[in-house]
């Protein structure tokens, strides 16, 4: 008799995580969504927990877990620099501890692995665009250094998990994400600007606006991390999963006013301390190995996008 995919998904009341468990749950498989909803809400998967093959717990990576499943994907950890610098410690301790107990698991039951990482691995980048080889230019001891820092060791314990106990594991390293559930207050620049331009505030670009940024839509990235967990044991990653199409900051604030049609200004601040200048994946790994490449162009991601904080807002006005 063959068995249903039991997936565990930790951070899967996150943005990013609330996608995966709804793709996963249509592809036929039985999810369990761990998460201590510290940036994740539970809203955010409110409209599965009717669902017959979903069930939500509240649990923090940071302690040990013990269930039987076949396959886990690892995303929790704050994403945001607001986030994960407002309790720094406990962002280190989530990406490291986070990953022993989730590799831990994973070597119990024989069940295969993926890591989220991030394309902060590569810090403030010297080479551009960013190819999985490059190891970085990482400032160790900065206010950002939790996470990148943080990141960076989760693939060291997942590398040595495999070279040690041969586990079957998958790193794919994340690059700029958007689309409807994100944060409406997590310091990220589409967030930031889409809710800046409805409310008709001023517009805040860091430095001249002239540093670039890859953005890749939600749906784009989700189908790349679940290609990713379903290649063969050979493949580890890490896989940089991401839109390689560059854009200004300033050009998407440009975008965003446009869409919304909001009579907001640009103004400019100060750039925050190892701010990247360039961020852009090379995602030829992506395209060879996984035959992943996104889809979604940004004008039609950012519509989605201001269409789902649009409702927000109104939604808590309504409130009122």
């Amino acid at each position: 008799m063959h068995l249903e995919r039991r997936i565990l998904i930790t951070g899967g009341a996150g943005f990013i995580g609330s996608f995966l468990c709804e793709r996963l749950l249509e592809s036929g498989a039985n999810v369990l969504c761990a998460d201590n909803f510290f940036t994740g809400t539970r809203t955010n998967v409110a409209h599965l927990l009717s669902h017959p093959r979903f069930e939500l717990m509240r649990h923090d990576v940071c302690f040990p877990l013990y269930v039987e499943v076949d396959e886990i994907y690892n995303m929790a950890c704050p994403a945001s620099p607001i986030h994960y610098q407002f309790d720094p410690v406990q962002t280190t301790k989530t990406s490291v501890h986070g990953a022993i107990n989730m590799l831990g698991l994973a070597k119990r039951v024989k069940a295969k692995i993926l890591q989220a990482s991030t394309s902060e691995v590569y810090g403030d980048p010297a080479v551009h665009p960013q190819p999985e080889e490059y190891w970085g230019n990482v400032n160790p001891i900065g206010p950002r250094s939790c996470y990148d820092e943080g990141k960076r060791c989760a693939e060291t314990l997942f590398f040595d998990y495999h070279r040690q106990h041969k586990l079957r594991i998958k790193v794919a390293r994340i690059f700029n994400t958007y689309g409807p559930r994100m944060h409406p207050n997590d310091g990220r620049v589409v967030s930031n600007f889409i809710v800046q331009a409805l409310k008709g505030e001023d517009i805040t670009l860091y430095g001249d606006g002239q540093q670039t940024r890859s953005f890749c839509y939600v749906d784009d990235l989700v189908r790349g991390l679940i290609s990713l967990m379903d290649t063969g044991d050979d493949i580890t990653g890490p896989i940089n999963i991401g839109n390689p199409g560059e854009f200004t900051i300033r050009q998407l604030a440009e975008q965003v006013i446009d869409l919304t049609g909001s009579k907001s200004k640009l103004v400019f601040m100060p750039l925050p301390q190892d701010d990247p200048k360039q961020r852009q994946p090379n995602i030829e790994k992506a395209r060879e190995i996984l035959g992943w490449e996104p889809e979604v162009r940004l004008r039609d991601g950012l519509t989605k996008t201001i269409a789902y904080f649009d409702g927000m807002l109104s939604d808590k006005l309504a409130a009122k």
